[in-house]
Order: C-alpha cells, then structure tokens, then sequence
C-alpha cells in the first residue's frame, strides 16, 4: 500500500492507495468513526458491487451502516439531493465530531463532502473513492460542490477530508469508459508539469488500464502525490498555482454543458477533449511546437479517449461553446483565464485570452475531418 500525506496547514490527512481497502474500511478508519451508526453515501451501481464488502467490514467490527444511496450520475450533484441528504443526517444525529463515509466517485464525493461542509458548519467526512477519476482527483483536496442550471460545480465549498482510502481492487468492476475517462485526470499531470510523467503514460498506459496492478498502484500514487503537492501549495485557488488542476476544464466544462451534463459525453472524457484543445489552441498562438499537440491529440485518441471536436457531432459553433464558458467559475472581472501550454509539461495561465478568437478556433476544430 502507497501512502501519500497532504500537508494542508493544520489539517493534514493520508491518501491511502493499495488492494483490499474496502474489506479492511474499519481498521482504516480507526479513530475516525466515533459511534456505532456510520452514515454511508453511495449510488445504486457502487452498492451493487461493493455494498456487501463495506457492510460486512462494519458489522464485524461493532458498527451499524446508516445507507443513503442515490441515483447514479450528474444529476445528483443537485439542490434537491444537497437538501434532502442534509435532511437525512440531521435526522440520524450526526454531529461534528463524527464522520460521514463519501463511498462512490466524483458525485458522490462532491455531494457528500458539500453536506459535510455546511452541516453544524462543518463535520467530518472520509472519502473512499471507487473511480479511477475520484482516486487520483475529485477526492483530493477538498473541492465539494453541487451543479446548478447555470454551469457545473457552481456552488460548493473548499472542505477536506479527514481520510481518502483509494482501493485499487474496485477499479476491476468499472466499465471501460469510465476507467478511460478516469484516466484523462492520470495523464492531466504529466500535461502540467512532469512531461517524464506524460512519457511513462506513454509507454504503459495501456498495460495499466488492462490492468496491470503495480502500473495502477504507481498511476494512481504518483497523479496523488502531484495534486497533494499543488494542493499544500495553494489550498483555496488564490496564487494560481491550483489552477493548473483545470487544464482542458474550461473546454471540457463547456462541452459537458452542450451535451447536457450527460452520458453522451463524461466529465472525463470532456476533460480529455479539452487538453487536446488546449494543447491545439497553444499550437495555433504560437505557443507550442504543433507537434507537440498532435502528440498530446494522438496519445489520448489512441487510448481510446476522444480527440476530435468534430467528432462529437455538435449541433453549434463556437461561439455557442464561449457562450457556456462565461459561466465559469474562473471569471475574474469579465475576464476568464485560460490554461495554455508551451509545451509538454509546460501548462500556465492565460490571462489574456480573446473570446471571439476562442469561438474561430473552436469553429476551425468542429469543421476539421475527425482523425
């Protein structure tokens, strides 16, 4: 088991990545789970595979699960589910000490970890993360938020967890697509700032995503240490530094609105699409060597991950696509920053980005011939 401590100021807390987590969640959780109830948030599709496993480790170890399982997908991030689970752990007597198990991916975890941050202002949570994506992302650092109808991850807080238990062994029950997409946040770190990261992808990234366990332990260690190594530098976003987190996430937010915040297109995978973009979009100013964005196009496209805007069949132009992003949640005083890169390894932040010459990029991309 790798484990990897984020130094936030006051507040540290271990990342623990390795087999069989969840069969030993109790003995991993010493001296966070005060009583005997334990309230669990999860979805239908993760208390199917591994509702079983979680309650058997409670029950024989003195502990009662208190189950709150919601519909799978974007959707739950919402006001209605935010109120309702709220609601729910008032009525079990959750108080501050305790702490509230965040079992699921990226929804779960955002949702879950938001009720905590305002429930008594402020009570414990412990995420268990059963994606690729939330293990070496969503559940790191404290970001919790819930969608609105203007944009995604509009309202939320800045919240950590008191624990993150990463169990490799739940990534054998995720469906392809959604390892690939998990997959986007792995190779995302190599694109910031480690291009020696970007080459190992290269090289194993198939083997690890067949599978391989000691290519997903390094994966997933290695992208955790990355984001708790950025995280301790810049906690709640204000030196800049976090926001190289974002990279492709201005492009991919806005392609996720588009396409209705739903399974034609996941956060993943817009994720993806939106560093080919970028990596694009960095060629076309001059920024970076165009054949260095065609390797970043071709190595995502040739793990199985989208790579082409014109692909993806859009019924808009670019401009439609702006339009979404200026209900990001970077806007700064009608300005949005963009994340560019000047190389592999190379990402900063744009400050002074043109919109409109953002849409006539965006308009080339959909009417180029998909690769």
């Amino acid at each position: 088991m790798a484990v990897i401590s984020v130094d936030i100021a006051g507040r540290p807390y271990e990342v623990r990545v390795g087999a069989g987590l969840l069969a030993e969640l109790v003995p991993n959780c010493r001296g966070l789970l005060r009583k005997r109830g334990v309230p669990i948030v999860t979805d239908t599709h993760v208390h199917a595979a591994w509702g079983e496993v979680v309650e058997r480790s409670l029950r024989d170890n003195g502990h009662e699960p208190h189950w709150r399982i919601l519909p799978a997908g974007e959707a739950t991030k919402s006001w209605e589910e935010l109120a309702a689970t709220v609601n729910w752990l008032l009525e079990l007597g959750v108080e501050r000490g305790d702490s509230v198990i965040a079992l699921g991916g990226g929804v779960i975890g955002d949702l879950t970890g938001f009720c905590a941050s305002v429930l008594k202002r402020g009570c414990k949570f412990i995420q268990v993360p059963t994606t690729l994506l939330a293990q070496v992302d969503s559940s790191v650092g404290g970001k919790t938020a819930i969608n609105t109808p203007a944009g995604k991850n509009l309202v939320g807080a800045f919240h950590q967890p008191s624990l993150v238990l990463a169990d490799l062994s739940a990534l054998e029950t995720l469906p392809r697509r959604d390892l690939l997409a998990g997959y986007a946040e792995v190779v995302k770190y190599g694109l910031i700032d480690d291009a020696d990261f970007f080459a190992w992808c290269d090289a194993n990234a198939a083997a690890m995503l067949d599978g391989d366990a000691a290519l997903r332990e390094y994966a997933v260690a290695h992208s955790v240490a990355s984001k708790a190594r950025i995280v301790a530098e810049d906690e709640f976003e204000t030196t800049g530094k976090r926001a190289l987190l974002n990279l492709g996430h201005t492009f991919g937010h806005a392609l996720e609105a588009e396409t209705g915040f739903s399974t034609r297109l996941l956060h993943g995978e817009g994720v993806a699409l939106g560093m080919v973009l970028a990596a694009r979009y960095s060629a076309r100013r001059g920024l970076m060597p165009q054949a260095s964005a065609e390797h970043v196009a071709r190595h995502i496209g040739e793990i199985g991950l989208p790579a082409s805007l014109a692909a993806l069949d859009l019924d808009c132009d670019g401009r439609a696509l702006v339009d979404h992003m200026l209900h990001d949640k970077k806007m700064d005083a009608g300005t949005l920053p963009f994340l560019l890169m000047k190389g592999i390894g190379q990402t900063y932040l744009d400050r002074e980005v043109s919109l409109d010459d953002v849409a006539l990029f965006l308009d080339e991309e959909l009417a180029r011939t998909p690769d």
